[in-house]
């Protein structure tokens, strides 16, 4: 028998219920005792998981021999089925079950599959792996949203997204141009130490576009649509004096604009185009104490009429299961 226990707190975005509720209790079936030690988990960490996510509901979860007994709010306890549901799934499919799936089974739990119809035109169909990503994929998907701002740490797949949105924009002709520009920030390194051109010494701060790009439309469509100046992938400074009609414009890295290049930027939008903005303000390596143009950006544009601003959080990240604890440990020290 393995017994659920509370475990350390971590601090995600949770919903909480409207209004108190007296705690219901249900037993999540398991018959086979080998498949119930793998949703329990080893030293019931599994269950940990679910208890500590699922906090705010009043779940609690413990093995009652066939089967797992869940005791909360009516909807903690059904997030919970969902996800035991979800997680078995996985393992009759031959997935290991560890941390790292329990967490996406959850995700996959509370995320409304029928919420988002899904983007056309790319080589891959794209779906959100969180509700935090479902929400902003209704954003990109919504023309009307004429400027979306894509705030969240690393491996939340604002930037992925945003250049999916952009690929099914271009290749289904809603768009003639797709631009992706972003700053070249030193992080660390030394711009004018690299050999080259400027264009190659910006290039590896464009890496992850180009692995973007490839991914979703494939090398032979990108670079034909790159000849005929159809995709740009260019650095910040290579928008200044333009307007970008009929585009739709990916500033990524954000959060290293200074307030005149946000400024500029943004004001480079012309007809039939649009633009959305990305990046963590957590992580601003402009030298000095010069302001972040996102940050200062998103107080001033707050609640202006056509302009939307989602923020993902750790809860979203989707790379690593220990990515989003690293976050949080960081947003807990106040350093990040």
């Amino acid at each position: 028998m393995c017994v659920g226990s509370r475990g350390r707190r971590v601090t995600v975005k949770r919903r909480k219920p409207a209004s108190p509720e007296a705690p219901i209790s249900r037993i999540y079936e398991v018959r086979n005792a080998e498949r119930l030690r793998d949703l329990c988990g080893p030293h019931h960490r599994h269950l940990q998981i679910l208890e500590t996510k699922l906090a705010d509901f009043g779940l609690r979860a413990e093995s009652q021999g066939g089967g797992i007994l869940l005791i909360g709010t009516a909807e903690g306890v059904s997030i919970a089925e969902a996800t035991l549901a979800e997680l078995e799934r996985r393992i009759r499919s031959g997935t290991e079950a560890n941390d790292m799936e329990v967490e996406g089974a959850l995700e996959a739990a509370q995320t409304p599959a029928q919420t988002f119809g899904g983007l056309v035109g790319l080589k891959k169909p794209i779906k959100p792996q969180t509700r935090g990503q479902a929400k902003y994929l209704e954003l990109l998907a919504n023309a009307d949203n004429a400027l979306v701002f894509g705030v969240g740490p690393a491996g939340t797949g604002k930037t992925f997204l945003a250049v999916a949105a952009g690929v099914a924009e271009l290749t289904t002709g809603l768009r003639q141009r797709l631009i992706v520009t972003r700053p070249a920030v030193e992080a660390g390194e030394k711009l004018g130490f690299l050999p080259g051109t400027l264009e190659e010494k910006v290039d590896p701060y464009m890496l992850p576009i180009w692995d973007a790009l490839r991914d979703l439309m494939g090398q032979e469509q990108m670079e034909r649509r790159m000849a005929r100046g159809e995709i740009e992938v260019a650095p910040l400074a290579f928008m200044r004096g333009r307007t970008l009609k009929n585009a739709f414009v990916i500033v990524d890295e954000a959060q290293n604009t200074t307030v005149a290049q946000m400024k500029m930027v943004l004001t480079r939008l012309g007809r039939d185009s649009r633009m959305v903005v990305t990046g963590d303000p957590g992580q601003v390596d402009l030298p000095g104490s010069q302001p972040s143009g996102m940050k200062h950006a998103l107080r001033i544009l707050e609640g202006v009429d056509g302009i939307q601003a989602h923020y993902l959080t750790a809860a979203d990240v989707v790379r690593h299961g220990l990515v989003s604890r690293i976050i949080d440990a960081y947003a807990a020290a106040g350093e990040g």
